[in-house]
């Protein structure tokens, strides 16, 4: 077992672990501790200070769980699922922390967890087949195994207008929101981006703030959240429902307790269609996107009779035409974007107090340091300026660590030009690197995470624990491997309206990134069934030595 993990280390001498973690959330909490089961000397590494992942950085106001409490956990353990009650079906991040807080407790990780670091390189020594890497402030680790359990929404774009530095309010970027509350009152407060996180702060701040302007470019579906508080009979509910829970989330296509039904859509009557769309609407959660029918994905003429549903729903609320106008989405179909969840966010635009502000067509020119200018040279005063500019997703938190392989390739060169995995699990020519939340699979974007990652991390132990019992030293994903599963998963995307689309899912909001499909989106059940042939097949495909 790795020596605590808050001790004070010699910058002259490597730390040498069997296996080094970067990440502290859900995906590296669980990957630490299987490694540790197997009697590895193991650490994790965060630059955080407190374990929590996502949920210790995106305190923001309003920040919610959107997957139900009940199914956001970790299903390895009965007695650990069960000893934690949850308040309600979504709760807030503060919740979420603590639960976060009572795994590390639980399972005795703090030990092995170093906080307040930040891996600046990892280099792989081809003469001892270990990777040498390097903290911000110095420190040197040598691991056989890497295992980037970073996060995929993890890479925050924050610098992204011109004049940010020379604001003189307060600036907050949604991801790295301060610990202290922020009061809002008599306060001309600004907000940029109108996405799953930008929505909750909308929703939560509007009464608080003196004025806020929403500066909102691309218009987002949305989707009510059904949110009701859990007492003791609920509580007992969910609970008795664990076995169920645990045998069905890892093989449906989202991870989510909800799946297709798999009737053909057009077999059901204009009627019968209508009343699963109100259904599922009112459910309340991320059902009416998951579990209407997989066509809409497809299928234009289906998409646009889901999407017109989500309009109408929406034209009820903002009754407005220019509001109406401003914040439906016309030009792109349900569910090929992220869908947020909400609550009253709509009704948040009819508020004395609130403006929403266009800028599609007369973009944000600069920061200044009184508030924003626009392209026409509009200014708007602001004594807050929030940015929920969102991430480069899925590859940002690898590329933005020098990860360099055999020959000293580099991570962020090759994706800079193709973003390219063997599963989402390893990249061709970086051998002992294993990956959590990358691109090319499903815990990418499109699942519920803790079933993803659950299932990533028991399959890296798993491969880690087959090399150990056969006392192979090292293992790399072969270019005929990576290829065959690139040609996979580009073969499906491409067949959706997904990659139709300008969104995170693409890669669109960051500017030179190479356009992909960057989760895998042939279903969570089938991910997991072409992960296992691999286990079962001995790992054909990659290379071991």
């Amino acid at each position: 077992m790795a020596e605590q993990g808050s001790a004070p280390h010699d910058s002259n001498q490597a730390l040498v672990l069997d296996a080094a973690v970067i990440g502290a959330g859900v995906a590296g909490l669980y990957q630490l501790y299987q490694l540790r089961q197997q009697g590895l000397a193991v650490r994790a590494f965060d630059s955080a200070s407190n374990v929590g992942g996502t949920w210790y950085w995106n305190r923001y106001p309003g920040a919610k769980f959107d997957s139900e409490s009940y199914i956001y956990q970790y299903l390895f353990d009965e007695d650990l699922y069960k000893d934690w009650s949850w308040s309600e079906r979504f709760p807030g991040q503060p919740e979420i922390e603590r639960w976060m807080n009572y795994i590390a407790d639980r399972l005795e990780l703090r030990p092995d967890i170093q906080f307040d670091t930040t891996i600046a390189a990892a280099h792989f020594d081809e003469a001892r087949n270990r990777w040498l890497i390097t903290t911000s402030d110095g420190q040197r680790i040598d691991a056989q195994f890497l295992v980037c359990c970073c996060g995929m929404l993890s890479a925050p774009l924050s610098e992204v207008f011109p004049g940010q530095d020379s604001f003189q309010g307060r600036l907050f970027h949604t991801a790295r929101w301060p610990k202290e509350p922020i009061d809002f009152k008599d306060q001309r407060v600004g907000i940029v981006g109108i996405g799953a996180t930008g929505i909750q702060v909308i929703q939560t701040i509007a009464p608080e703030v003196g004025h806020l302007k929403v500066f909102i470019r691309t218009p987002q579906y949305v989707n009510p959240m059904a949110n009701p508080s859990y007492g003791a009979d609920e509580i007992a509910a969910y609970k008795a429902r664990f076995e169920e829970l645990r045998d069905t989330l890892p093989y449906t296509f989202s991870g989510f307790e909800f799946d297709f039904d798999g009737v053909p859509w057009l077999s059901r009557t204009p009627a019968e269609r209508r009343q699963i769309l109100e259904d599922n609407w009112n459910y309340g959660s991320l059902k009416l996107w998951l579990a209407t029918c997989p066509e809409m994905f497809s299928d234009p003429d289906i998409s646009e009779e889901v999407s017109e549903f989500v309009r109408g729903k929406m034209r009820e609320r903002l009754k407005d035409p220019a509001l109406c106008e401003l914040l439906i989405p016309t030009d792109y179909g349900f569910g090929t974007h992220r869908v947020p969840l909400e609550s009253n966010y709509l009704e948040v635009y009819h508020r004395p107090n609130v403006e929403a502000v266009s800028v599609k067509d007369n973009p944000i020119k600069r920061v200044t340091p009184s508030g924003i200018e626009l392209a026409d040279g509009s200014h708007h005063d602001l004594d807050i300026l929030i940015l929920a500019t969102g991430f480069d997703a899925g590859s940002g938190a690898l590329t933005r660590i020098d990860i360099r392989g055999r020959g000293g390739r580099s991570l962020k060169a090759e994706w800079g030009e193709e973003i390219r995995t063997a599963y989402g699990l390893m990249v061709h020519g970086y051998p002992n690197l294993f990956t959590t939340g990358a691109p090319l699979a499903p815990s990418a974007a499109l699942c519920n995470m803790t079933t993803c990652l659950q299932q990533q991390t028991e399959w890296i132990s798993a491969c880690i624990a087959h090399l150990r019992e056969r006392g192979v030293g090292v293992i790399d994903a072969s270019r005929e491997l990576q290829d065959a599963w690139v040609e996979h998963h580009d073969e499906i995307a491409n067949a959706t309206l997904v990659t139709k689309t300008h969104s995170w899912y693409m890669g669109s909001n960051v500017d030179g990134k190479p356009r992909r499909l960057l989760s895998y989106i042939g279903g969570v059940g089938q991910y997991r069934q072409k992960c296992d042939e691999l286990r079962v097949g001995g790992y054909r495909g990659f290379e071991m030595r």
